[in-house]
């Protein structure tokens, strides 16, 4: 990597059952040189409470794999998970990443209620379907992106134009 290219930290967020996942690993894909990593899994705790100050170690665990990839010299790092919807933990977590020199990409998407339920359902998980999450604010700066009706690889090819359109690596 030439020193005038910047690494670029691509955070995607949104609603359980938006697509996060599916589209941030078909998105990872189409660039050389990246990593993924799925935020989610370092909230996985039962009873799952925002409000749970235990899970400031998930903030943790998010800044330091994070600072993992960016230090390994990942051109492209791509983070996915619903809790950085909420400005003070994403800022938290980026806080304490350890890397410098890194740029920062936001994303969030959305759907519909009803395209919600639908979604939902495929998962067949038996957890109940909310709401909140969709109806959260986006963080000033990020892109987003509706996904209904949308095929994954339109919602990727979306989010992919909008990467090379920044600039950056």
């Amino acid at each position: 990597m030439s020193d005038n290219l910047r690494q670029r930290l691509i955070i995607i967020t949104g609603s359980p059952c938006v697509g996060k996942t599916t589209v941030t690993d078909r998105l990872y894909t189409e660039y050389q040189n990246s990593a993924f990593f799925d935020g989610d899994w370092a909230w996985c705790v039962n009873p799952f409470s925002l409000d749970d100050r235990r899970l400031r170690n998930g903030d943790k665990t998010m800044s330091f794999a994070l600072s993992n990839y960016l230090e390994s010299g990942f051109e492209y790092v791509f983070f996915s998970s619903v809790v950085v919807l909420y400005e003070d933990i994403r800022a938290n977590v980026l806080r304490d990443i350890a890397a410098e020199g890194y740029s920062v990409l936001g994303f969030t998407l959305t759907c519909s209620e009803k395209t919600l339920l639908e979604r939902h359902g495929k998962r067949g998980d038996g957890n109940e379907c909310s709401f909140e999450w969709l109806h959260v604010k986006p963080i000033e700066g990020d892109h987003v992106i509706n996904t209904d009706n949308k095929s994954v690889e339109r919602v990727v090819n979306e989010i992919k134009a909008i990467i090379d359109e920044s600039g950056g690596v």
